[in-house]
């Protein structure tokens, strides 16, 4: 028998959310506020800047938030306790009876959780992507993704900086060094 398992709404789909921005229980307001303070901080010029101040403020705003993977992990703990305590195990009672009273329990569970947990019950519902381990991987890429284009920048910058000596030299005409004087 197959259990339909549902799963809410990942957090990741909605704008404004990734595991190294806004996070279930926490403001976006407040993000909004920080993104906003650092824009008139820096005073982002461009599509390029815009990016770096933006992401700035996911990693500001993920280390001021930190506690919300400790949050997340009790949360997701106490969920586990839950299930494990209304759920039987299927070698507990024979399969008939197991694919009987299984769905039945495992709503009861979710159900316990979701009044228990609150709003706490979304990172719950996030899994992986509400942990540390997930954040560390996430960064890993980010960084990656930075490093490269840094070195398309720095190829940029390069090419700018040796098209503008050569325009400079071709735009006055070419002129002829004056031979040395000899001298008697």
């Amino acid at each position: 028998m197959t259990v339909r398992i549902k799963k809410g709404p990942s957090a990741l789909k909605h704008a404004g959310y990734s595991a190294t921005s806004i996070l279930p229980g926490e403001s976006e307001a407040e993000f909004s506020k920080l993104h906003a303070d650092l824009v008139r901080e820096w005073t982002p010029n461009g599509v390029l800047e815009d990016e770096i101040v933006a992401s700035m403020a996911h990693l500001v705003w993920r280390r001021k938030k930190l506690g919300t993977f400790r949050v997340a992990k009790l949360a997701q703990r106490r969920m586990i306790e839950i299930r494990t305590a209304m759920v039987p195990e299927m070698g507990v009672l024979e399969s008939v009876e197991f694919e009987r009273t299984f769905p039945e329990k495992w709503h009861a569970a979710e159900s316990q959780a979701r009044n228990e947990l609150g709003e706490l019950y979304a990172l719950v519902e996030m899994g992986e992507e509400a942990t540390l381990d997930h954040l560390m991987k996430q960064l890993e890429v980010q960084d990656r993704l930075d490093a490269a284009i840094d070195r398309c920048i720095k190829r940029l910058l390069l090419v700018r900086g040796v098209k503008s000596m050569s325009i400079g030299s071709t735009s006055a005409p070419p002129q002829s060094l004056p031979s040395p004087s000899k001298a008697a």
